[in-house]
């Protein structure tokens, strides 16, 4: 005689909540991706120092600036002019901006979020931004896709330069 009794009524099981979870990820993956617009950027700026950031120069990522302003001038103030290397540039985490010097005295500026999942990038060396989540790099030059698995390149965001600062428009 078989002794076995039927398991009590506990709640969901394990592969139901299992397979839930990652169809809500997939979904939150899938909205993420895709999202991708190549509109150009504006360059000047006033006001005074950006806020925190993320510096990168030829072969280095460093700490940035601190302290942000909102100036009359209108925008939010992001660096000095110096404080973003020629060839590199600074990732500015609050305001979602990667701003960079691809030739001497050029200025462009991009959205930090990368157009593969989402992903906040996380570096700039040897003149590419890179994406920490899945190695997407793109251009300091103009944003384009250069590696990895994003299909587009980091949207473009109007920056003004005024003198030494730059600023968010």
């Amino acid at each position: 005689m078989s002794s076995a009794s039927p398991k009590p009524a506990t709640g969901p099981a394990r592969r139901t909540v299992v397979a839930a979870a990652g169809a809500a990820g997939l979904a939150a993956a899938l909205t993420a991706c895709g999202s991708g617009d190549d509109s150009s950027n504006s360059s000047s700026v006033s006001g005074s120092s950006g806020s925190s950031g993320t510096r990168g120069g030829n072969n280095a990522s460093a700490g940035g600036s601190g302290g942000g302003d909102n100036a009359a001038a209108g925008g939010v103030a992001l660096a000095k002019t110096a404080d973003i290397p020629e060839g590199g540039g600074e990732i500015f985490k609050d305001q979602g901006v990667v701003v960079t010097q691809p030739a001497a005295g050029t200025y462009k500026a991009f959205s930090s979020k990368c157009p593969h999942a989402g992903c906040a990038v996380g570096s700039i060396a040897n003149g590419v931004i890179v994406c920490p989540c899945h190695n997407s790099q793109f251009s300091v030059t103009d944003g384009s896709r250069k590696a990895g698995p994003a299909t587009t390149g980091l949207t473009a965001a109007n920056i003004t330069v005024s003198g030494d600062e730059i600023k968010l428009a």
